[in-house]
């Protein structure tokens, strides 16, 4: 039994399918603050996913879970990971992100699990001092959201020497698309991530696309990100896990595609896929955004096997689909 925390959100929701369709079987535990029901209800339609709700910044709630299932290992989401809101609000990410992962640590070695696969960020890394980023880039993380998963880094490390907790840290790049049978997609309320904005507005008459910057030291003058694939990403948490049962061995890896995308270059693939003009406009610069962030994931590809294999307009694409079903649901048409 596998145990997803957050599994009714973007990523963990993916993972479960994923999981399931290998074989495994899955408990969420998700407290519904930014997952939703209607994404468990349609996981539950699959065979072996099992949810409880609950909050890990209660104890009680992962010892329900805990005494309930025979749990094996867990696959670790549940985070807030909005980064403007974690400068205003820094307490709210360090008492869900780190101290709620706390609670899940030490239950898991209450009950004897000690395989964890965690969904760490490239946040930690803070300003890059070199591209591609690798796994040794120095660790400096510029806001409390890059910190508070810095610190489940440090704490794991403390609890495999200590207690012998085993973990896969997952550091990845920003991550786009949709399953591509459709089933479960981005939901996010409100949405900060560029693709789904940009085909949101698409819904939206007189809604113009903002674009923040166009003086960047890049090609096109436009921010330049590493977007992988989350059907991709989600089979990184499963061959992570399958590495964890072979080898009883800590690690962390990045996962990305080892190239970038601009801005500007995101933009013209969507009007290409929905053959329609987006309106647009130049906005300043956003603080904080660095010209280019892209991934070495060689680590990866060698030890765990895993490759990204979908391309920017397969996750475009999926995450449209994905985004015509959410406005019909959401409005009732």
């Amino acid at each position: 039994m596998i145990l997803i925390t957050g599994g009714a959100g973007y990523i963990g929701s993916h993972t479960v399918l994923n999981f399931i369709e290998a074989g495994y079987e899955v408990v969420i535990i998700d407290n519904l603050e930014t997952g939703h029901i209607e994404t468990v209800n349609t996981l539950k339609q699959y065979r072996k996913v099992h949810f409880i709700k609950g909050d890990l910044k209660n104890i009680e709630d992962i010892e329900k879970v805990f005494n309930k299932y025979k749990i094996d290992a867990v696959i670790h989401f549940a985070a807030y990971s909005l980064v403007g809101e974690s400068v205003e609000h820094p307490a709210k990410y360090y008492r869900n992100n780190t101290f709620g992962t706390l609670n899940l640590l030490d239950t898991m070695i209450k009950y004897n699990v000690k395989k964890i696969v965690f969904s760490s960020t490239c946040a930690t890394y803070g300003e890059p001092k070199y591209t591609p980023i690798d796994e040794n880039h120095p660790q400096k993380p510029i806001n409390p959201y890059g910190k508070s998963k810095l610190m489940v880094e440090k704490i794991m490390e403390d609890y495999d020497s200590a207690y012998g907790l085993k973990s896969i840290k997952l550091r990845y790049f920003n991550v786009a698309g949709a399953d591509n049978k459709v089933r479960v997609g981005e939901w996010h309320e409100p949405e900060t991530h560029l693709i789904p904005n940009i085909l949101k507005s698409t819904f939206e008459k007189e809604k113009i696309f903002k674009i923040f910057g166009n003086d960047y030291d890049t090609p096109d003058g436009t921010c330049i990100r590493d977007y992988v694939n989350v059907e991709d990403l989600a089979q990184a948490h499963k061959l992570a896990l399958e590495y964890l049962n072979k080898t009883n061995t800590s690690n962390v890896f990045n996962i990305g595609t080892e190239k970038g995308d601009s801005v500007k270059n995101i933009f013209d693939t969507c009007k290409e896929i929905l053959g329609k003009e987006i309106p647009v406009e130049i906005a300043e610069r956003r603080a904080g955004d660095t010209s280019i962030l892209y991934a070495d994931s060689k680590k990866a590809q060698t030890i765990l096997n895993w490759k990204p294999i979908r391309t920017i307009k397969d996750s475009i694409h999926s995450a449209y689909e994905w985004e015509k079903i959410l406005y019909k649901r959401l409005n009732n048409k």
